[in-house]
């Protein structure tokens, strides 16, 4: 029988990420630094308000476009941390998770042989995403000598007639590093001057140390031309919930709902009042699960660095991304070794895409007590490899 799978399947790789954790699965002790998880569980009271939408029989479908007192908290979050106005009827989107506003992002926007223009190291599903809407990926790599920041230069020297969108993550996964004002300020330059469409990942925003987020969309000229994704999986620990949103003018909201309906019809009902309650009564939380991630960031890079293992300080979300070239071995090699060795397992870079290579990702989303374990496990090993 012939195959009927589709090209663009079969042009997508497996994830790598979930090699490495079907490996740890199968072993005793091992600490884990590659999955992007807080390790924090849902606060109590915003549990309960998801607890109590289904107590009170609220489990029926919301609206397509997600419950209305939602998106006027979300448009009002906007407003307030970012000084960028949606109209919660038309212009935001509740979506399952990040990921579906991405899909719905990529459906809506790219047409077949549409080039869409990646910053790397980036999350490893951008690439695959933009092959299933029939785009092409172009990346652009990143350096630790910039900071891991793309530039207005670097993204004007790939457009050609083709291209249709610049697709950014800042605060980035895997690398941590952020956009400064004047960076992005110059790269809106580049967007409107080549009538680019900019998807912007920003679900680590409230996630940061010592440094400025800037909202894309906040920018001159950005807002008509911006589709902002943001959701609640990071900054409230509410991963399982499977809530985000998109932020976007009328004509790309219009589009994207008319996926969203056909595909999924509405986001579950109680992850939204769920996310309500984090929105309007969340922030005390985030702020204290950040200062958290802070001091085991400053924890976990010092550490790296001590060992040999140049780290680039990450400034945002929570990952570290040290450099493992000193050691002789390839990332991957680092990465199966330290696995198989020492029950640490860590992601390598080359899985994030261009500018990867060298480095591995290691997520301080654990405790502390066993970062302070890993890095004696790590120092133990890198003695025996010299």
């Amino acid at each position: 029988m012939r195959s009927l799978l589709t090209k663009r399947v079969k042009a997508i790789p497996p994830s790598g990420l979930r090699r490495f954790f079907d490996i740890a699965a199968t072993m005793d002790d091992v600490i884990s630094l590659g999955i992007g998880e807080p390790d924090f569980t849902t606060p109590e009271h915003i549990s309960q308000a998801g607890i109590d939408s289904i107590k009170a029989g609220k489990t029926s479908y919301t609206s397509n476009s997600g419950l209305s007192e939602l998106r006027e908290a979300i448009a009002g979050y906007l407003k307030t941390r970012h000084q960028v106005d949606y109209n919660p009827e038309n212009e935001i989107l509740v979506s399952v998770g990040v990921s579906e506003g991405m899909h719905l992002t990529m459906q809506t926007i790219v047409d077949i042989g549409d080039e869409v223009i990646i910053p790397q190291p980036s999350f490893l599903s951008y690439p695959a995403e933009v092959t299933l809407a029939g785009g092409v990926p172009v990346p652009i790599k990143t350096v630790v000598e910039n900071n891991f920041q793309v530039t207005a230069s670097e993204i004007e020297a790939v457009i050609t007639p083709k291209s249709k969108v610049l697709l950014i993550g800042y605060p980035c996964n895997p690398t941590g590093a952020i956009l400064k004002r004047k960076t992005l300020e110059e790269i809106a330059e580049v967007v409107i001057k080549h009538d680019l469409i900019v998807i912007s990942d920003e679900i680590y925003e409230q996630l940061t140390y010592g440094a400025e987020h800037v909202c894309v969309a906040s920018l001159p000229g950005m807002r008509e031309r911006t589709i902002l994704l943001n959701g609640f999986s990071k900054a409230y620990a509410m991963t399982g919930w499977r809530l985000g949103y998109a932020a976007a003018p009328v004509e790309y909201v219009a589009s994207m709902r008319k996926i969203h309906q056909y595909t999924i019809m509405s986001a579950p009902t109680m992850s939204q009042y769920a996310a309500l309650r984090a929105i309007q009564a969340g922030a005390d939380d985030v702020e204290s699960m950040r200062q958290e991630y802070d001091r085991r960031r400053r924890l976990i890079v010092d550490g790296f660095n001590e060992l040999g293992l140049d780290c680039f300080e990450p400034l945002g979300a929570f990952y570290a991304f040290p450099s493992v070239a000193k050691t002789g071995m390839s990332d991957l090699d680092f990465c199966e070794t330290l696995l198989e060795e020492e029950k640490i397992a860590t992601i390598p870079g080359r899985y994030f895409g261009a500018g990867g290579e060298g480095y591995i990702r290691c997520s301080y989303c654990t405790s502390y007590e066993k970062i302070e374990i890993v890095l004696e496990r790590m120092h133990n090993f890198l003695q025996r490899h010299g």
